[in-house]
């Protein structure tokens, strides 16, 4: 039996500029590519979760690719440690590759699965590819994690240089895949999920991408102002480094997003318990109202705040937010409703076709102003003077509130100066 070196596909699903793909092409060995549908992340979604869908169809076209080149990606359903004692015992393995996932499942997972293969004296080996800085290569003088994102992001700047974005060239390696005969992908179906579209996907066509006049236009919830490449970048579909070369050549305001995105992986990294508890433990003292009533209205789109309402309907019709509104809906639930931040992240992770833990958390504690480097307490969006800043013609309320202005939409739910008034208080009884 021939030794192989293993590829295993996950948040990086091309095989185009794959940093760990690329390794296990220079190896030495024969590579098989893997994908897994784990049923511990699918056994939480509906059976209608666009997401599942969405992987589904990226994995059809990746296995199209490599059936053209002789060779086939070999799909799998189950839970991952299980699939590779399987794999094991079928294959004669000798190296694994994998690019790196710093969430704190994706960690435990990881660290199960290095058990396993270490019993069997196989080398995991991982790669960087889902960021342009990772763990450790970005940290204080002192050694530690940066925790504001300014001076993370100036330290990012100066250690950068276009080394980091150079694209790897596995295309230049793919005779070294293994010779596999096409198999079948399993279906949705059988898994459980719907193949049935209800949302449409973005295109990853980077050479459509517009961010010239980013700065200008990504506030603007009502236009196309921003690059809708976040579901792409959730799931590898296009490389973080051929979009920062973009962003470094074309604007400098929508590189400083992608260097957020970083600051947010390092930072779920170097402390996952901030996927669950507030980054500033203070604020898990605050005595939330979590009135269900009310966090229904605003998961309906039903507050009596057009631009909180058409936010919220948006995501439910589309899976889609725009950044902004995404931040004045978070706000509102957690600060004019005095509602948990963690039920709306909670929220935002189960619609949200580009859902990505460590942005998620880092979006909702910063509204909250639980976070690292996040929005004082005293600083309460008033979601009138937002529509009127950002949606000034009431495009994008009109769009998505057709009511709007008739005697069937609903009165606020809450009064914006009360509102105010008991979140500064609420607030300042715990944080003094």
């Amino acid at each position: 039996m021939k030794e192989l070196a293993l590829f295993w596909h996950r948040r990086d699903l091309r095989i185009s500029d794959n940093a760990a793909l690329y390794k296990a092409l220079c190896s030495g060995f024969d590579v098989l590519p893997i994908f897994i549908f784990d049923k511990h992340i699918l056994d939480k979604l509906s059976p209608d979760d666009q997401r599942v869908l969405f992987i589904h169809q990226e994995i059809a076209r990746l296995k199209e690719e490599y059936q053209l080149h002789g060779s086939d990606l070999m799909v799998f359903y189950g839970e991952p440690l299980v699939v590779w004692h399987e794999l094991m015992s079928q294959f004669k393995v000798s190296k694994v590759f994998a690019n790196r996932d710093y969430e704190p499942y994706a960690l435990t997972r990881d660290k199960a699965v290095d058990d396993l293969l270490s019993s069997k004296r196989v080398e995991f080996i991982g790669a960087k590819d889902h960021v342009i800085f990772e763990k450790h290569e970005i940290l204080k003088n002192d050694g530690l994690p940066y925790t504001v994102f300014t001076p993370y992001s100036r330290k990012w700047k100066e250690r950068f240089s276009d080394f980091y974005l150079e694209s790897y060239p596995t295309e230049k390696h793919l005779n070294k895949l293994t010779s596999l005969e096409k198999s079948a992908l399993i279906t949705l179906e059988s898994m459980g999920f719907s193949s049935v579209q209800n949302n449409e996907f973005s295109s990853r066509d980077l050479r459509k991408l517009s961010i010239e006049r980013y700065k200008e236009t990504r506030d603007i919830p009502s236009i196309r102002g921003t690059s809708r490449m976040s579901l792409h970048l959730r799931f590898g579909t296009v490389s973080i480094r051929a979009l920062a070369r973009i962003a470094l050549d074309k604007n400098e305001s929508y590189l400083n997003e992608l260097i957020w995105r970083d600051f947010y992986q390092m930072i779920i990294y170097h402390f996952p318990n901030s996927a669950t508890q507030s980054f500033k433990s203070q604020y898990d003292k605050i005595q939330w109202e979590n009135d269900s009533n009310l966090f229904k209205a605003w998961c309906e789109g039903k507050t009596g705040y057009p631009i909180v309402d058409a936010g919220m309907r948006e995501l439910n019709a589309t899976g889609f937010m725009h950044n902004r509104v995404r931040m004045i809906t978070a706000s509102f639930l957690t600060k004019h409703l005095l509602i948990d931040w963690r039920w709306g992240e909670a929220y935002f992770a189960k619609r949200l076709l580009d859902f990505e833990l460590a942005s998620n958390v880092g979006g909702w504690q910063w509204a909250a102003s639980s976070g690292c480097d996040a929005a004082p307490y005293f600083r309460v969006f008033n979601p009138e003077l937002q529509a009127e800043k950002f949606d000034k013609d009431k495009n994008y309320i009109k769009r998505w509130v057709p009511e709007y202005g008739s005697s069937s939409y609903p009165q606020p739910i809450v009064d914006h100066k009360m509102a105010r008034e008991r979140v500064l208080v609420r607030f300042k009884e715990v944080l003094g």
